[in-house]
């Protein structure tokens, strides 16, 4: 059985297709995990989206920033972007199936056969892997209850910026959000810095990739993320960054995990311009 981890596809289902057939995707045997952002951006979000639903069992996916647009979009919250293409899933007949299966996936999934930890952005700094379960869960129960309403009238925003196990309410559940499905540089104290994008050296002084911050408590884990399309491939023990870009004419990546690891990319071609 082989166990591929998928970066960002964010609709663009051909290429997802494409990159099954390059790895001889086998249903019968073999295991999907995506990193989260399967929608919005690109052509054909709402076939990615009935496609990896359909996969059942096969896959395993973890939410995105995206994919927790789609649901806060389906609650209510205007659409504020000019590139979304969400309209398509909103308008669908199985829309309101999509919504519950996609408000039913976990944030973080960890599997200590393999050794390895899948989120969408990141860890932060004081978060070991019992931290991070928990602090997911905590998330995942209030999306999959009747207060989910409230949680995305409360969701969106960049504060708190650092952690405290003191955190309570909205605050505490905002703050996890904003980590594990939308954090990249932090300052060296853990706290979230989110307007700046490029690569590592485009950053402010004084602020760090959050795996590169000292003391790190997550750093024995072996992690698997996207949402980061400039990042590249870090030389970092540990860290796997697999969203490379497929929508601005880079590749999508599919990183195998059973073995190796062992990473295979499709050149995609360049769908929407860099801002």
């Amino acid at each position: 059985m082989a166990v591929y981890a998928i970066g960002d596809i964010q609709g663009c289902y051909e290429e997802l297709l494409g990159l099954l057939a390059l790895i001889q995707f086998d249903p019968q045997h073999d295991r999907l995990w995506f990193a989260g952002d399967l929608v919005n951006r690109g052509p054909k979000s709402l076939e990615t989206l009935r496609f990896v639903r359909e996969l059942g069992d096969v896959a395993i996916t973890v939410l995105g920033n995206h994919d927790l647009h789609l649901i806060a979009a389906a609650y209510g919250k205007p659409l504020d972007h000019e590139d979304h293409t969400l309209d398509a899933i909103l308008t669908a007949p199985d829309r309101e199936e999509l919504i519950d299966w996609l408000r039913s996936r976990p944030l973080l999934h960890h599997d200590a056969g393999l050794g390895y930890t899948l989120v969408h952005a990141g860890l932060p700094l004081q978060w070991d892997l019992d931290t991070a379960q928990r602090c997911a869960r905590e998330v995942e129960a209030v999306l999959r209850s009747d207060r989910i309403t409230d949680f995305l009238r409360h969701l969106y925003g960049n504060k708190p910026k650092r952690w405290s196990e003191k955190l309570t309410g909205w605050d505490r559940l905002r703050f996890i959000v904003n980590c594990l499905t939308r954090m990249r540089y932090c300052d060296r104290d853990g706290r979230l810095k989110m307007k700046p994008k490029g690569p590592p050296g485009s950053q402010p002084a004084g602020l760090l990739p959050w795996f590169d911050l000292p003391g790190r408590a997550n750093r024995d884990l072996r992690i698997i993320f996207g949402h980061w399309s400039t990042l590249g491939v870090p030389d970092v023990p540990g860290i796997y960054a697999i969203d490379s870009g497929c929508l601005w004419g880079g590749q999508l990546t599919a990183l195998r995990i059973d073995s190796g690891p062992t990473r295979i990319t499709l050149p995609c071609p360049e769908l929407l311009k860099p801002r």
